[in-house]
């Protein structure tokens, strides 16, 4: 496994976010679990280090403001901290620019000595907790999101950053190729809609998703709310909510280990061409959508309508688990590692515990759409947290924006990354 430094530029804040948090985020893919990170930010003229973890699970936990600047999040392991010291020494092995090799983009340290100096380093300053820096960073609540792992640094050695400076990076980007960016049909077109595609990609469009610790349910007439409403002692009639699919989430770091995700699939594609046609949608179908989705598990939902929504959910999960071999060799599997010492028999009763205790607990509403601004984002995210559930935690949301390309041409097939063009 690599070793790594992950740098958090000048933000104190989020250097002080993963300290508490215990969470990763990376702007650039290429990590693997088990990885060992150095955590480093910019303090008082001196890059500093005072953490150290391993990559345990990927996460779609994604709690700063700019949350569309990371491609991928990971909980951690093994994590220890330090009294911050800085990290010059290294110059003396990577030379004049340093800080371009071992820092910018989080790459692997490839020298031995390097890797052997600073952990050595972090040893000689090891402490028994974390040391906050700064006194001016706004504080963030430990669980805000009924998660131990949250946080996000920014692992890119900015231009401002004196140790960047006039530095060129060793390491040129290889074009795979170009592509034309095309809309999509529409959102349910079996040959070119949003939906059958990221269905079919899905696990190698999403990373924070990894199957074996996942399960989708892509059945999107299967979950449909009770459509009723409380009002005094009598209940009458509302509008459905009906998701396009579930995903079930399983991460052993958290403290709610599994967890679900309702997803809702939108697209403008070739119908909805204008900014109006798209704000119109938007503020009129995609939004309630969404809103009704979250208020169907929250405490504004009278609770013997949610209880019961949950208990028919459930059922249903449960049902589409058990229909498949795989599926329950899975779950099991997941069981299994939250409480090693379980007996066979009782397997089935913890999936359905956990599975209840998802919905009552750590509900995300998941929005996959082909366009959509950072305001609009922050907009919907704003409404959905106003939802609470009954452990007073928000409902979470999360939005991947996908679109369609196509190939223009291929110049090396060995290299990461495309140019794409609208």
């Amino acid at each position: 496994m690599a070793v790594r430094i992950l740098h958090c530029g000048k933000s104190l804040l989020n250097y002080n976010l993963c300290l508490s948090e215990k969470v990763f985020g990376f702007t650039r893919r290429g990590q693997q679990l088990g990885d060992t990170v150095y955590l480093v930010v910019k303090h008082d003229g001196a890059t500093v280090c005072g953490m150290r973890a391993k990559l345990a699970d990927v996460t779609d936990a994604r709690p700063w403001p700019d949350a569309e600047h990371y491609v991928v999040g990971y909980t951690l392991e093994d994590v220890s901290y330090s009294e911050p010291f800085e990290i010059q020494f290294l110059a003396a092995i990577g030379g004049e620019h340093w800080a371009l090799r071992y820092l910018q983009g989080a790459r692997p340290i490839q020298e031995a000595e390097a890797a052997d100096q600073l952990a050595k380093a972090f040893e000689a300053h090891r402490s028994a907790g974390p040391i906050r820096l700064g006194v001016d960073e706004p504080s963030t609540p430990q669980d805000a999101y009924d998660e131990s792992d949250k946080a996000s640094p920014i692992e890119n050695v900015s231009s401002d950053d004196p140790e960047g400076e006039g530095a060129v990076s060793d390491t040129k980007i290889k074009v795979l190729g170009t592509f034309q960016t095309i809309r999509f049909r529409n959102e349910k077109d079996l040959l070119q809609g949003l939906e059958p595609l990221v269905t079919e990609h899905f696990y190698s469009l999403l990373p924070a998703y990894r199957e074996e610790h996942s399960l989708l349910i892509p059945d999107n007439r299967l979950f449909q709310s009770a459509g009723v409403e409380a009002r005094g002692d009598s209940f009458i009639k509302g509008i459905r909510s009906i998701p396009d699919a579930l995903l079930i989430v399983y991460n052993k770091q958290l403290k709610n280990p599994i967890q679900i995700n309702l997803i809702e699939y939108e697209c403008f594609g070739e119908g909805k061409v204008s900014s109006q046609e798209k704000s119109n949608y938007l503020n009129s179908h995609v939004i309630p959508q969404l809103m009704r989705f979250a208020s169907t598990f929250s405490i504004v939902t009278d609770k013997q309508i949610r209880d019961q929504t949950i208990r028919d959910w459930t059922d249903k999960v449960i049902a589409f688990i058990f229909s498949d071999p795989d599926r329950m060799r899975k779950l099991s599997s997941w069981i299994k590692e939250i409480d090693p010492g379980i007996a066979e028999q009782l397997i089935g009763r913890q999936i359905d515990k956990h599975i209840t205790n998802a919905f009552q607990k750590t509900i995300k509403v998941m929005l996959v759409v082909d366009e959509l601004s950072t305001d609009q984002r922050d907009t919907i995210s704003n409404v959905i947290s106003a939802f609470k559930l009954e452990n007073g935690e928000s409902i979470r949301f999360l939005s991947y924006i996908v679109r369609l390309h196509q190939r223009i041409a291929i110049t090396d097939e060995r290299a990461e990354y495309a140019l794409s063009v609208q």
